[in-house]
């Protein structure tokens, strides 16, 4: 079986990310929304550290012209699109470079969870899957059998209050192909625990000694 490949969002300082990388982080997220905590400019976020990490804008309320603005000037291979954007303005970004936010508290049935990925499959990259019905990086998790046997079209990563206290039970309950981590892995918002980034870590490599980022 093949490891979860995960995401660390919320990023603002140099050494956050160098421990993110440092820890196996198949991504790297910065939010660029005006009333997030951890919100930085696309020149903060271009000068932190890269590497072979896909590197993630988060966008709620910019144009499809801005978004694409802001993933040059801050050097983005996605745009994690989390404010409600419809299908037309995943196709103006890109679809191999969208990650569709949805809410399956909102969407209130497995039917409608599955009805919205499939119409948005030919459109993004991957989907996330996020606790509340708007927003983000607000520390609470899912009842993760909402999302439980989902036959997703793209891979999806799970994202809501995760960290190491909960995610064993939320690998066991919904089978994630990713994990999106944020506040579960902090001490301050945009100020990560480099500790719990490890023990998140040491989970997913415990339960795959011989897996691999998905």
């Amino acid at each position: 079986m093949i490891a979860p490949f995960f995401k660390v969002c919320g990023l603002t300082r140099p050494q956050d990310v160098t421990a993110c990388l440092a820890a196996g982080a198949a991504m790297t997220g910065f939010i660029f929304a005006a009333k997030s905590p951890r919100r930085i400019s696309p020149q903060a976020a271009r000068d932190l550290p890269a590497a072979k990490a896909l590197r993630v804008g988060v966008f709620v309320e910019q144009t499809p012209d801005e978004v694409l603005r802001i993933m040059d000037q801050a050097e983005l291979d996605l745009a994690q699109l989390h404010g409600g954007q419809d299908v037309a303005f995943c196709r103006a970004v890109g679809p191999d470079r969208v990650i569709k936010a949805l809410w399956p508290e909102k969407l209130g049935s497995p039917q409608a969870i599955q009805d919205a990925m499939d119409r948005f499959a030919p459109v993004c990259r991957f989907f996330l899957l996020d606790a509340g019905t708007s927003g983000g990086g607000h520390g609470r998790s899912m009842d993760f059998s909402l999302v439980a046997g989902l036959h997703a079209p793209r891979p999806w990563l799970l994202a809501g209050g995760l960290g190491p206290h909960n995610l064993e039970a939320a690998l066991d309950a919904a089978a994630p192909d990713g994990l999106d981590l944020n506040s579960g892995l902090e001490t301050a918002p945009g100020v990560k625990d480099h500790e719990a980034i490890a023990r998140a870590a040491a989970i997913l490599a415990g339960r795959w000694p011989q897996g691999g980022q998905g």
